[in-house]
């Protein structure tokens, strides 16, 4: 069952009502398929409409949905032979970043993403997502196994931020994220990185350093999270609103400013209502970016990382 947002309260009306039209159709002899027909075309209608003009905000609660598809959603939907790597080799093992080996249409890969979890127990298994430095460490350590063995990088970005706790400042926390982003910079194989839901801060930037950054289309990305500007700004986190209209946090403002390559299409009303046809439509075009990129000589590949993070904002 779907949750709705705030802003879908009038679709989830509609919904109800058709809900509650079948439920009092059953056993009855009266035909009401013209009207069920009716009020289901109204409700999509209204739900593409709707998703056609989201605010920032709002797109901000989509990239947060409680159902939205996770790591090993699109392992599951869009990826095949998915074997996972533990470890970073240094202190242990962190379940907040994911990766492994896996196949992508027949193509060997390296796929390194965050994962969120979908109820109390696997969200506090996973650390809602907020890497620690054995995290980052492991990152590091599979993208040099995709550079021995010459297989191409791809990583799904889904966190708030790297995680801000004590005990991962004292396993240096910066220095892991840097080093994780230098390892990506500095990769002799092609990376394509896609912000698939949350893309905050450093903790985002560390797996998302490639030659081709993809975002989906409701997905957000950004140095600070919306309620963290606002705290900053304007001392209340009430003015979230206003922080995510002002920082440009959606796919279609952070392409025009060069940000982000490329826009990943989601189903109408956002990934959360289609897991498999999201993690498709992401697999499609993952495959075809990195089909541009087979091929190109190593110092080319990095030449196009560095060129793309130095023009911004330029």
């Amino acid at each position: 069952m779907i949750s709705y947002l705030e802003f879908e309260k009038p679709v989830a009306q509609l919904e109800e009502r058709i809900a509650e039209l079948r439920s009092a159709a059953e056993g009855d002899d009266v035909d009401i398929t013209a009207e069920l027909k009716r009020l289901e075309k109204k409700s999509a209608e209204l739900l593409a409409s709707t998703y056609a003009s989201l605010t920032p905000w709002q797109k901000t609660q989509v990239a947060r949905h409680p159902q939205r598809p996770h790591f090993r959603d699109f392992v599951r939907h869009a990826f095949d032979d998915f074997v996972p790597l533990g470890g970073d080799r240094h202190y242990g093992e962190d379940e907040a970043i994911l990766g492994g080996f896996a196949r992508l249409n027949g193509r060997k890969i390296v796929l390194i993403g965050h994962e969120k979890g979908h109820d109390t127990e696997t969200r506090l298994k996973h650390n809602f997502g907020m890497g620690k430095p054995e995290g980052y460490r492991k990152a590091i350590r599979l993208m040099d196994l995709a550079g021995r063995f010459g297989l191409p990088v791809v990583t799904l970005v889904d966190t708030s931020g790297a995680f801000p706790g004590v005990e991962a400042e004292e396993r240096g926390q910066a220095e892991a994220i840097a080093r994780s982003t230098e390892a990506c910079l500095g990769l002799p194989v092609p990376m394509v990185a896609t912000i698939v839901g949350e893309g905050g801060s450093g903790g985002a930037v560390a797996l998302a350093s490639a030659e081709r950054v993809l975002m989906m289309e409701h997905a957000i990305y950004s140095v600070i999270s919306p309620e963290g500007c606002a705290s900053i700004l304007w001392r209340t986190a009430e003015k979230a609103p206003d922080a995510a209209e002002a920082m440009r946090v959606t796919a279609k403002q952070l392409k025009r400013l060069g940000v982000i390559d490329r826009i990943v299409t989601e189903p109408v009303g956002g990934a959360h209502r289609d897991h498999e046809a999201a993690a498709k439509s992401l697999a499609a075009v993952i495959d075809d970016e990195l089909t541009k990129l087979e091929g190109l000589p190593v110092d080319k590949l990095r030449r196009l990382r560095e060129e793309r993070f130095l023009k911004i904002g330029a």
